[in-house]
């Protein structure tokens, strides 16, 4: 058993006050302004975990490197009362997808910037329809600095891959933080269930290289 003390060594912050998050920061300096304003356990918890790394292969052959995380041991169901309500405030509010006026918005305005040649406005609000409902898992702040650097570093018009693929970039951090604290709560939960020493398995993160 871990000697990690299950209780914050300072107040938590309280229920309801959102965690600080500047989408106009810089990636590594949001990240570590979000995981500081966590609870003293958590951030120790997430220091501790394991982290793996495996091929991940698809029927097409190799797709990308995976990285696996696990909690270490001495998870608690305070660990995972905790680690609840920071993923709550992180899954409806950071991570929270984009209203769907903000989206439609956002990508007629970027496809307008590429105007299509033979391509009637009612087709265009149709492409645009299919690009919204493509992007509607990604938070706005995503998709705006999605589609930021694609007008800012592109020529042409941009396909829904290409979009996705710079807003999975855009939020990885975020989300490879929410899924480790999902991993925790879920592991301080079955150690409520079985009395302490139940095995979790290891929870995919993050995809850390891919091929294009």
């Amino acid at each position: 058993m871990s000697n990690l003390h299950p209780f914050p060594a300072s107040p938590a912050p309280s229920p309801g006050l959102p965690l600080p998050f500047d989408p106009a920061m810089a990636p590594a300096l949001r990240s570590q302004m979000l995981r500081e304003a966590l609870p003293d356990p958590l951030r120790q918890l997430l220091d501790r975990g394991q982290i793996g790394r495996h091929s991940r292969f698809t029927e097409n052959g190799f797709a990308d490197v995976v990285e696996d995380w696990t909690p270490p041991a001495g998870v608690t169901p305070r660990h995972a009362a905790l680690a609840r309500r920071a993923l709550a405030e992180i899954d409806d509010g950071i991570l929270a997808p984009a209203p769907a006026n903000h989206l439609l918005g956002r990508v007629l305005a970027l496809l307008s910037h590429f105007p299509a040649k033979a391509t009637t406005p009612e087709v265009e609000q149709l492409l645009a329809m299919d690009w919204a409902d493509d992007l509607g898992e990604f938070p706005a702040w995503a998709i705006d600095q999605a589609a930021r650097v694609w007008r800012r570093t592109r020529k042409w018009r941009p396909s829904i891959a290409e979009i996705r693929a710079l807003c999975e970039e855009a939020c990885a951090a975020e989300r490879a933080l929410a899924e480790r604290l999902l991993a925790i709560a879920i592991a301080g939960e079955r150690s409520a269930e079985t009395g302490g020493g139940a095995a979790v398995r290891p929870v995919l993160t993050s995809a850390i290289r891919r091929m294009r």
